[in-house]
């Protein structure tokens, strides 16, 4: 067997440093973070749009003389009402039954995307680039919301005060996601902050907003005439 000579050792090409795989994993991990983002800012958009025609829809059927989303479209003796449009009122009702199914399963995709951004931050301090608007805002990544607005009357104390449709909810008073009976909650926060103002924490387009309600009586129900979905 021929020797091995002291130089050929000495000169052998040695292993990558490790210190090199592990920087490309963790650019791989920055990358799947960063697509990721890029999706669910995408979806949130998407979403977006379809707010913006529940809301031109909710407009229309709530307006003076109209039979708002689930009002009867008879009159007293039974017969259609003569004052509206019913063929109109009933694509609308439709349309909208539509775009609140694609608007539940957008927020469903979204809340997926969101945790799992949200737990890879967590384990890994993965730093995913928040946007920034003028709005008082933050990175929605690094919270959950535990609710969203699926139904809001036009002339409401909610809609007054800044409240849109598909506004998913953070923090309402006192209340934040986690524990049970968050819709009971909810309704005593607004009932006991009666006339008050109560500090609402949401996000909207992405981006973390804060807003202040004031519940108060009204002509319609509730005292903010607007609907919160748990999700």
């Amino acid at each position: 067997m021929r020797p091995c000579s002291p130089f050929s050792a000495a000169f052998a090409p040695s292993p990558p440093a490790l210190f090199t795989v592990g920087y490309n994993l963790s650019n791989k991990k920055e990358m799947v973070g960063s697509n990721l983002k890029e999706e669910t800012m995408s979806l949130m958009k998407r979403r977006e749009l379809i707010e913006e025609e529940m809301n031109a829809i909710i407009s229309r059927l709530t307006a003076p003389g109209a039979p708002g989303i689930s009002g009867n479209l008879l009159d007293s003796e039974g017969f259609p009402r003569a004052d509206i449009d019913i063929m109109a009122i009933r694509s609308d009702r439709h349309r909208l039954a539509e775009l609140r199914n694609d608007h539940r399963n957008l927020t469903s995709e979204i809340e997926k995307s969101l945790q799992v951004l949200h737990s890879a931050r967590s384990s890994s301090s993965l730093a995913v680039p928040s946007e920034k608007s003028d709005a008082m805002e933050e990175d929605p990544v690094s919270r959950v919301p535990f609710a969203v607005v699926d139904e809001i009357a036009s002339d409401s104390p909610a809609a007054e005060d800044g409240i849109q449709l598909g506004d998913q909810i953070l923090k309402f008073g006192n209340v934040e996601g986690g524990g049970q009976s968050l819709l009971p909650r909810l309704a005593t926060e607004a009932q006991s902050n009666q006339g008050n103002p109560v500090p609402l924490i949401i996000i909207r387009q992405g981006a973390v907003i804060n807003l202040i309600v004031t519940p108060r009586p009204w002509h319609g129900r509730g005292l903010l005439g607007c609907h919160f979905r748990i999700l």
